[in-house]
């Protein structure tokens, strides 16, 4: 079976969210390495975007699926290939024999990402 989740943010959200939630916000939704590749870019708050839709979208395939009830989105990392293409990096075995492919795109307005599990 194939499931599919979408999401879209306003960079602008995130952007207020970081501004006054600061590091506390950061470290509740985002991994280290998360950090690291957000906090490397000149404009950190639409990378954050980016891979915020990126956890929704991968959750709302996961939930989707029905396998789990729920998912928290720091169980959930978004990392990067040498070639800068999106990967997701699921840090509990929370499904077992999936892939999940992620597509993420963003303006200086708007964050978007489409995820795609399929179970093998």
């Amino acid at each position: 079976m194939i499931y599919v989740g979408t999401d879209i943010i306003k960079i602008s959200r995130i952007e207020k969210i970081l501004t006054d939630k600061g590091q506390h916000f950061i470290s509740h939704i985002f991994t280290k390495t998360e950090q690291s590749i957000c906090n490397s870019k000149s404009s950190p708050h639409i990378h954050y975007g980016g891979k915020f839709a990126a956890k929704e979208a991968v959750k709302k395939a996961i939930l989707s699926s029905n396998y789990k009830k729920n998912i928290l989105l720091n169980t959930i990392e978004i990392q990067n290939r040498d070639d800068g293409a999106p990967i997701v990096i699921l840090k509990e075995s929370l499904i077992p024999k999936i892939s999940i492919q992620i597509s993420i795109s963003h303006t200086d307005e708007y964050a978007t990402a489409v995820a795609i599990l399929e179970f093998k």
